[in-house]
């Protein structure tokens, strides 16, 4: 983290721990996926540095922030995530999130319309209805993600980074090291709140809330992406002012995937939706 800097902020009444790039550019809020953590968002950071201040929180029960013994809605994270802009003085930030993230994002804009200037979601959990259950016999695709987390946390860095270069052999040497510590550091709280996930159709009652600028990005759901071209469309019904990206050749994580065509796309948003003229403005 050259010249980088992290610190601590309480909001919510827990403390929220947060990396930021620093100076004196317009501020950008990037929220991490489930069992991830801020550092996770590092590759985009080091990219987007000289454009923007960018914020990396930690979320609750992951990295350094509090784990309390509950509340792991995507309202708590959101009121968690609001706070943090508050105590840090950001003025009408844009903001962005992937998977967990993206749906912390989506309800910051939905129950907060005056606190951000625009939102990226990267592949949010935007489902046709809730999932069915495993036929008799056969595993659970939920438990996989606590499966990681608790070999990681058995197993160590090293042996999970190993496990992770085989299984994303695409993504960058870089993604591997801030992904496998994120997997050690994860509360077992949050693996075991069964409302960390919330109701598969939430999105569906925020979108016509938000009032901002929003870049969905979503790729193929054949390689594991949540949201379906259907879906997207659904979404752009419900706001129809939604701009949709749909980058091919990557899964879920589509900005370790398809990095040059995802940072692209952000860039090309983030010059409309929050030029620094517009933020200057703002700040007067």
């Amino acid at each position: 983290m050259p010249e980088w800097f992290s610190g601590e902020v309480s909001a919510n009444g827990l403390r929220i721990h947060y990396y930021r790039t620093g100076g004196p550019q317009p501020p950008l809020v990037l929220s991490h996926g489930a069992t991830d953590s801020g550092l996770c968002w590092t590759r985009v950071a080091r990219a987007l540095e000289s454009d923007y201040d960018v914020i990396m929180p930690d979320a609750r029960g992951h990295g350094l922030s509090d784990a309390p013994d509950s509340g792991y809605t995507s309202s708590d994270r959101a009121t968690d995530l609001a706070g943090l802009i508050s105590a840090l003085g950001l003025r009408r930030p844009a903001v962005g999130g992937h998977s967990m993230g993206a749906a912390t994002t989506l309800r910051l804009i939905a129950d907060y319309p005056d606190l951000a200037s625009c939102a990226i979601l990267e592949d949010p959990g935007f489902r046709s209805g809730e999932p069915r259950p495993p036929a008799p016999g056969q595993p659970d695709p939920r438990d996989g993600l606590r499966r990681v987390v608790l070999e990681a946390q058995a197993d160590g860095q090293a042996a999970t980074i190993a496990r992770g270069r085989a299984a994303s052999p695409n993504w960058a040497e870089e993604e591997f090291a801030p992904w496998a510590e994120a997997k050690q550091r994860v509360s077992r709280t949050f693996l075991d709140d069964s409302t960390r996930t919330g109701p598969a159709d939430e999105w569906r009652g925020l979108l016509p809330r938000v009032t901002c600028p929003v870049l969905l990005v979503t790729s193929d759901p054949d390689l594991g992406s949540i949201v379906t071209p259907e879906m997207a469309q659904v979404a752009t019904r419900l706001l129809p002012s939604l701009q949709v990206v749909r980058l091919r050749g990557a899964g879920h994580n589509i900005r370790r995937e398809q990095f040059e065509p995802f940072l692209r796309e952000v860039r090309t948003f983030l010059a409309a939706a929050y030029p620094p003229a517009a933020l200057q403005t703002q700040q007067r």
